[in-house]
This record gives C-alpha cells, structure tokens and sequence, in this order.
C-alpha cells in the first residue's frame, strides 16, 4: 500500500498547516557564552533551563534547517520516561544505586515536561496514558515477563507497573493472538511538532535568539564555524543527535538509525469500537525488530518501526522521505496486530534518524578543557531523555556539582562505531537476524531464537 504523502518532515507538521517559516539565519560573526549547535529537544531544553537559571546568559542557538527539523518533530509521539539502555552496562562504570538514580531520574522527566508545558502554555496533545508492550507468541511473552521481572529488580515502584493476561490485554487493544502484556503507568502521549515548536518559542520569548538556515562546519574550542559566519563562545553545546555524523570529526561517533512511521486516515467510530484503545495507551510488540504506536488526538493511527535500518556512509534522509519498501513493512505490521485496519488508508508516511553509540547507551557530558558539551545517543527515547539532558547540562554548563551531573551517563566514555562497511555490514546483518529470529519465533519456536542473540553480540546491543 502506498501512503497519500511522502515525506514533507512529517504528518505532525501537516497536522498544524505545515512546516514553519523559517527564522532568520545567523547574521554574521557573533559572540555569545554559550552557543547551542542544534534546535530540537535538547538544544531547547538547553537553552531553556540556563537562560532560567541564569537570565543574563548570551546564549545563541544556531540551526541547519529549522527548529524541530530532525526526530524532534518526526518521532513517535512518546514520553515515556523511558530507560531501555543496558542497566548492567551503566552499572559497570558506577553503581547500581547510581543507576537507580538515574532510572528515577528518567522517569521524573514525564512530570517536568508536562509542568513545563503548563507554565509556558504549550499546547502539544498530551495526554497521561500506559505503555503496553504486546506479546503474540510464546517467545514474545517470555521476554515480556522478563522485562517486567527486571524492572521489579531494579527497584520500580510496583504500582507503576502490571502484567495483563490474554484477555486482559485483549481488553485494552484488540491486538490478533495477544497472549499478554507488560504495562508501564504514569507516561504519556504527545504530539511531537507541537512539543518542539511550542518550545521553540518559549525559548525565543526568553530573550534566546535561534538562528536558523546556519550549517555547522566546524565545532572548536572557543569557536563554532558556520556557513553564515563564525559564533566565539567560551561554552559550546552540540546538540546535533542523529545528525552528528554530518559534523567533521564525528562522522564514527554516533550512527544515524533510521525509524520511519506511517499514519492512517481518521477511523470510524465502529471501527474503534472494533479495536477498542480506549485509554489511548502508547503500544509497542515485544518482537526484536519491533514497533511503536499511538492513537492520535484526532482517531488516526501512527504506526512505527525500523524499515531501512541504516544508509550507507551515514547518510539521512531527504526532509522525511522514506522508502516504499519501509512503508509497505508497517503497513504489514498494522495489519497483523490490528487486522481490522485492512482496509484503511495510509495517509502520511516518513522517516527520520535517531543516534546511537556504540554500546547502546546514550549519555551527556562536558569536557572542562574544551568548553564543549554534548547529550544524545537516546537510542529512540529522546523525547523524555532530552530534557533530563537539557536539565544536566544546564548544571555542567553552570559548573554546579548536583545529583543530575552525578549520574552514570554524564561523561561516560564510549568507543566509535567502525569504519564502512563494517558498520552497514553489521546494522543490516543485525536487523536481518532480527527479522529472521521473529519469524521463527512467531512459526512456533516456543523461546527466544538464538539468531537474535547472536545479533545482540554482533553490534553490541
């Protein structure tokens, strides 16, 4: 099935008439104290807490494209307060009570967006919902459990979370063959322009100018170069994400995952009565290659998932535009957990990227020498984790010693991904494994196929 539109960002900026007109570039060279490379969630958040923090700070936010451009305005829609990255791995390099710490941390980001949201009069959809994880087969079900265990064990409170039967789960969404679900409580549902956009201009009202239509060419101590002139600053803060292999001298650090997302025509109300998705929860699968989802404010479906995991030589896409081979991959993945959807229309397809380090593990950090700062890696939960990393940041700017700069992401050191084509070689082995590993457990393998651990070994994961 092919989608009514390709492309343009993403349906969130159809959603509000369209991409915004752009700001004015940089207008030359400037001084600032701290310049900002990058306009979406967490270059705001940035910019945000610290001109809160400290309003006389000169603070100069510098832009590709526009505010939002990038997985700020094209991601799933979830704040989740999520924290999926290895907590072992975390905990090598510290403690467990310190990852603790930061798993509470991460999940205290769901309330601060939402006061924020309040006090600044952002209006972004939000809604205070559950994320359901769905198993539909026996080896599905196992990991979900384990998960739920090992969220138990990493000591979260036991009333945010459940573990629903077959027929309980079939009682929230009417996914085909459900055998059960994992649900996390206290998360919530945005629109994800309206989110950054909304920000943006809080940002801006403060007094922070965003100088967009700015490419970046070069991030130095001292010195931020641009193709619009040269920003000397004593603090810089790259907060370039999924985009960071476009910066020389970062081309290995993060690899730019590419996650695309379709979004249906509004569905009739019987056929919602057919689904069910009465609490509007944000869904995901408990597969390897798996899926996110959300039902919009306005009764569409937005379904996503990995598609094309990867472009060669890090490349990114083209303002969204994905792949008809992706779109037809979600379009399947809709119609197996919700077959009642069969005949609905795609209307909007795209896809952006999201960073991912070496070891999976996202982190945020500030090198005192250089006056260079840094936060992503977010492995696709950075709606939440961008604004813990705003809030972090603010502090290693500020030069403050607090429990957020404590946390055993602050300057975790991790290793570059390989050079081409290992690393295309090894995302689209890994993805494939995946793939073949879900199959086999969705024909009746009855546990999790050693293909996908295999994959797991391969990258790092």
């Amino acid at each position: 099935m092919q989608a009514k539109h390709n492309g343009d960002v993403s349906f969130w900026y159809a959603d509000i008439g369209g991409v915004p007109a752009y700001r004015p570039p940089l207008p030359g060279d400037i001084e600032a104290d701290v310049c900002v490379v990058g306009a979406g969630y967490t270059g705001l958040w940035t910019a945000y807490y610290l001109k809160k923090a400290q309003p006389t700070l000169r603070i100069a936010i510098v832009e590709k494209e526009f505010a939002g451009f990038g997985a700020s305005g094209r991601n799933g829609g979830w704040l989740s307060g999520g924290f999926s990255w290895s907590r072992e791995k975390y905990a090598k390099t510290s403690s467990r009570g310190a990852v603790i710490d930061m798993q509470r941390a991460m999940f205290g980001t769901v309330e601060e967006v939402i006061a924020v949201t309040e006090a600044e009069g952002i209006d972004a959809d939000i809604r205070r919902v559950d994320n359901i994880t769905v198993a539909t087969n026996a080896a599905q079900l196992q990991r979900a459990k384990a998960e739920y265990e090992e969220l138990l064990g990493w000591e979260m409170p036991p009333e945010r979370l459940a573990f629903l039967d077959a027929r309980e789960a079939r009682q929230r969404i009417a996914i085909d063959k459900v055998l059960g679900a994992f649900v996390v409580r206290n998360v919530a549902r945005v629109q994800p322009a309206k989110l950054v956009q909304g920000l943006a201009a809080a940002v801006a009202r403060l007094g922070v100018p965003i100088y967009e239509q700015t490419q970046v060419l070069a991030i130095e101590k001292g010195k931020v170069t641009t193709t619009r002139g040269i920003v000397r600053a004593q603090k810089i803060v790259r907060a370039t994400e999924g985009f960071t292999a476009g910066i020389p001298g970062y081309e290995r650090l993060w690899l730019p995952l590419n996650s695309a997302i379709v979004v249906t025509e509004k569905l009739p109300q019987e056929l919602w009565d057919a689904i069910g998705w009465n609490g509007y929860e944000v869904l995901g699968d408990a597969a390897h290659t798996y899926c996110y989802a959300q039902r919009t404010r306005e009764g569409r479906i937005a379904m996503g998932g990995r598609g094309v995991p990867y472009r060669f030589g890090s490349r990114t896409d083209v303002r969204g535009r994905t792949q008809q081979a992706t779109i037809g991959q979600l379009h399947e993945v809709l119609t197996r957990l919700l077959p009642q959807t069969k005949g609905v229309r795609l209307d909007h397809a795209w896809c952006g990227t999201l960073g991912v380090p070496r070891d999976w593990c996202t982190t945020s950090g500030f090198d005192r020498e250089s006056g260079i700062g840094w936060a992503g890696g977010y492995v696709g939960l950075g709606v939440s984790s961008s604004n813990l990393s705003g809030r972090t940041l603010r502090d290693l700017v500020l030069g403050h010693d607090t429990e957020l700069t404590r946390l055993p992401w602050v300057n975790r050191t991790v290793k570059k991904w390989e050079p081409e084509p290992l690393r295309w070689l090894g995302v689209h082995t890994m993805y494939q494994l995946y793939r073949i590993a879900d199959r086999r457990e969705a024909n009746g393998l009855g546990r999790t196929s050693r293909l996908a651990a295999f994959a797991d070994r391969l990258t790092g994961h």
